[in-house]
């Protein structure tokens, strides 16, 4: 919830300059009261089923590549312009041959809509929207066959405001649920006057983030939406209710979950006002410091609370946070000490927005020296940002631009996190009209904020009127004109399109060693030429990103490449012509010509 703003064809990758060495290219009862609803049943695998046929292997996750869906626009199988479960099952050989070992798949359970899923009624169930219980169980069955794990998105935060906990919670001041909540009175209320609200705290999404309700008389908080109530993590019986939701969902054999706005728990209980800052946002507010509502040290309890749930199953289930942390130290934080999280996602990096050699360098080497020795999760796209063919391309050379940002996510040490439709080069497609917008933030802050729906529209298969997405003509969200030249099926047939250049690198992560367990050191202080080495052992391999527009030539010497005698680089991978063999002594890079080499 972070807010910044068919058949596939087969072909054998030639990407051009490569030597003729290089690797070749190719249910589970819950309780009602607990959990808010009864249980679903099917005839699907049971959820031991499930469970017991996850893959398993020593941290699995620190060598997957993760492949974010957002399954309203992945696949539609049933014709009504939304997409689906049964949508992203035909679609995993598409996955399997990309090179993807895990998807997350942001919420598919039930749900009034307003944040698309990030407001949930029942955490234990699948929004009939996008399918059944039975058709979830089978997605994770056919996944297992292809090696893919299932990633399931654990909204921890807030739930709907149609939840029953919520209704109940509203329904009086006495009743039971009242404290899963967080109620305060306003300020100078009185018999006939609501007052103000209790404090400044602002909603992320603009505005008090107080709500007035009239019937029990007072304000409850949401950091969200006013649809968005948050839970009172305060609250014993809510950490057990949550840690139900966990429960179910490893048992129908999830392999882990990415946790929402985790930084966004607990508030101050004194009710504080946040620090003003310098101007307005999009919505008219001033801006504000969120001091009292954001990452107070009591989230890191509830990390290590379901870092326990989940390690109670088998497989290394792992948990990956939604942690835009100012900084990488405070982003060390949430590792632990190795009994939180293993994937913290990294907004620094991700949010960089300019392709700075100097910038990226010094980030990569902060997180290399993380306090906490943590891996590394590094992504430059999800559903909550502009696409980075759009925030890192300069309008002419995007495509180019592309690929050097694919070498960046996937021959650095980390786990690489995609977004759909990033290995095609989809671009941002913002609505044009208030009118044509879906998302509430876009309706909000229109036109300075024009919401999401941008980075949401449907993926881009072929070149059909509907993208092979759907067989709606009209989806949920327009299709882009690019899907004619940035699909699966254009894309497939051209060696050196954006998607083959993906396919090529996924495939250098599983075949050279370096890439796959070697440790990460920057080399040389080039002001427009991000280089650094990955070491294991005897092999090394050599990364050299041009990040500018001009063509820049560089000399390295053997010392400082890590070995003694180093007299020849081998492309794995360029993205320009170049020799079979290069001299470290004389590097010719192209404009945001992007290189990867073995060292020997």
């Amino acid at each position: 919830m972070h807010w910044t703003k068919s058949v596939v064809t087969t072909v054998v990758l030639c990407a051009i300059g490569v030597s003729a060495g290089a690797p070749a290219v190719f249910g589970c009862p819950i309780h009602d009261e607990v959990m808010g609803g009864k249980p679903q049943t099917s005839a699907s695998p049971s959820p031991s089923q499930a469970a017991q046929s996850q893959p398993t292997g020593p941290e699995w996750w620190r060598h997957a590549v993760i492949y974010e869906i957002y399954p309203r626009s992945f696949q539609d199988s049933d014709g009504d312009g939304v997409g689906d479960i049964k949508g992203i099952t035909a679609r995993l050989d598409y996955l399997h041959d990309l090179g993807i070992d895990a998807i997350w798949i942001t919420p598919m359970y039930p749900s009034p809509g307003i944040d698309y899923g990030y407001d949930i009624s029942d955490y234990t169930a699948i929004d009939p929207e996008y399918g059944t219980m039975a058709d979830f169980d089978n997605l994770v069955v056919e996944a297992k066959k292809r090696n893919i794990r299932v990633i399931m998105d654990y909204v921890i935060n807030h739930t709907s405001d149609q939840h029953k906990w919520f209704l109940e919670s509203r329904s009086s001041r006495d009743n039971p649920k009242r404290d899963w909540y967080i109620w305060r009175d306003g300020k100078g209320e009185t018999a006939t006057d609501k007052g103000r609200p209790p404090n400044n705290w602002q909603s992320w999404f603009g505005h008090s983030a107080w709500q007035w309700d009239e019937k029990t008389r007072q304000y409850y908080y949401h950091y969200f939406y006013v649809q968005q109530p948050d839970l009172n993590w305060r609250n014993p019986e809510v950490h057990a209710a949550m840690d139900g939701v966990l429960d179910f969902w490893m048992k129908r054999g999830v392999a882990g979950f990415r946790i929402d706005a985790v930084s966004r728990l607990y508030e101050d209980p004194n009710l504080r006002d946040d620090p003003y800052l310098p101007g307005r946002n999009a919505y008219g507010d001033r801006n504000i410091q969120h001091k009292y509502t954001d990452d107070l040290p009591e989230v890191h309890d509830v990390l290590k609370e379901v870092r326990r749930v989940v390690d109670k199953y088998p497989g290394d289930p792992v948990l990956v946070t939604e942690a835009d942390e100012p900084n990488v130290q405070a982003l060390s934080k949430m590792y632990g000490n190795g009994d939180e999280v293993q994937l913290p996602m990294d907004f620094q990096i991700a949010d960089v927005n300019e392709l700075s050699a100097p910038r990226f360098r010094e980030l990569f080497n902060e997180i290399e020296s993380n306090s906490a020795h943590g891996q590394p999760e590094y992504f430059f796209s999800n559903h909550d940002q502009p696409r980075q063919w759009d925030r890192y391309g300069d309008g002419v050379h995007n495509d180019q631009i592309a690929k050097l940002m694919a070498v960046l996510e996937l021959t650095t040490r980390g786990t690489p996190q995609m977004y759909y439709g990033e290995e095609l080069g989809m671009r941002t497609t913002d609505p044009v009209r208030v009118e044509d917008v879906h998302d509430p933030i876009g309706k909000l802050g229109w036109p300075k904020e024009k919401g999401r729906d941008g980075e949401r529209t449907p993926m881009q298969w072929d070149s059909s009127a509907e993208a092979g997405f759907s067989t709606a003509t009209k989806p949920w969200l327009p299709i882009p004109s690019s899907s004619a030249k940035y699909s699966v099926e254009a894309e497939s047939k051209d060696p050196n399109s954006i998607l083959n250049t993906y396919k090529r690198l996924l495939a250098l992560r599983k075949s050279e060693l370096a890439l796959r367990d070697g440790v990460q050191l920057s080399v040389g202080n080039d002001p427009d030429v991000f280089a650094y080495l990955r070491k294991t052992g005897d092999e090394t391999v050599f990364v050299l990103l041009n990040m500018s527009s001009r063509e820049r030539t560089l000399s390295f010497k053997p010392d400082e490449l890590q070995g003694g005698g180093i007299s020849r680089l081998t492309p794995l991978y360029s993205s320009t012509p170049t020799a079979t063999s290069i001299s470290p002594a004389h590097i010719v890079l192209p404009p945001f010509a992007a290189l990867v080499a073995k060292v020997q």
